[in-house]
C-alpha cells in the first residue's frame, strides 16, 4: 500500500463535497472532494485540497471562486461520476444528471438537490506536497435542509453512510 493510500485510510471517514467552479468563459465544472474542512466560524472560511493536475485547479486560478455543494448519501452515483471523470473531457453536470442553478455572489453555479451550498471566494492557495490548499471565504450560504444524511468517503471506491449518534458526557 502506498503512503498516500495509507494516510487516506487512517484519516476517515471524511465528508464528501461537490465543488463547482467555472473558467473565465463561464463554462462550469463539478468535482468530488473529501479533503475538505471548515476553518473559521466568524467570518466563515472553508478549505479543501486539490491536485494541480485537476481541471478544478485551473478554473480556480482563472476565476478564483467556487461553490461547496454538500450531497446526500443517496447521491453516491453522481459523486462517483464527478470524482472519476475529468471536466476537461466531459460535461459532468450532464453526465451525472445534475442541475446547475445560479449562484448569488459568485460565477460558478450551485447544484440543485444538495442540501447545503456555500458560495466562496478564494483568499489563499498554497502548495503543500502534491496538493494545493485552497481557502475560501463564504460569501453566501444556502441551506435547503439541515437534517440530511451526508456521504462519507473512506478511500477509493469505499463510502459510508452515517451510523449511530454518540454523545460525550462530562
Amino acid at each position: 500500500m502506498t503512503v498516500a493510500g495509507r494516510i487516506s485510510k487512517l484519516l476517515y471517514p471524511r465528508l464528501t463535497v461537490l465543488i463547482t467552479t467555472c473558467d473565465s468563459q463561464g463554462r462550469p465544472d463539478v468535482a468530488a472532494f473529501s479533503f475538505f474542512m471548515p476553518v473559521s466560524f466568524e467570518p466563515k472560511y472553508v478549505a479543501f485540497a486539490v491536485a494541480p493536475t485537476r481541471h478544478t485547479f485551473s478554473n480556480l486560478r482563472e476565476v478564483g471562486e467556487f461553490v461547496v455543494n454538500v450531497p446526500t448519501a443517496d447521491m453516491l452515483r453522481e459523486v462517483w461520476i464527478c470524482g472519476t471523470v475529468s471536466g476537461k473531457d466531459a460535461d459532468k453536470f450532464k453526465l451525472a444528471g445534475l442541475t446547475p442553478i445560479p449562484s448569488e455572489a459568485v460565477k460558478p453555479p450551485r447544484i440543485k438537490g444538495c442540501p447545503v451550498q456555500l458560495e466562496c471566494k478564494v483568499e489563499y492557495m498554497g502548495e503543500f506536497g502534491d496538493h494545493y490548499l485552497v481557502v475560501g471565504r463564504v460569501v453566501a450560504e444556502h441551506v435547503e435542509a439541515e437534517d440530511y444524511e451526508p456521504l462519507l468517503h473512506y478511500s477509493g471506491e469505499v463510502f459510508y453512510r452515517v451510523g449511530r449518534q454518540l454523545r460525550a458526557e462530562g
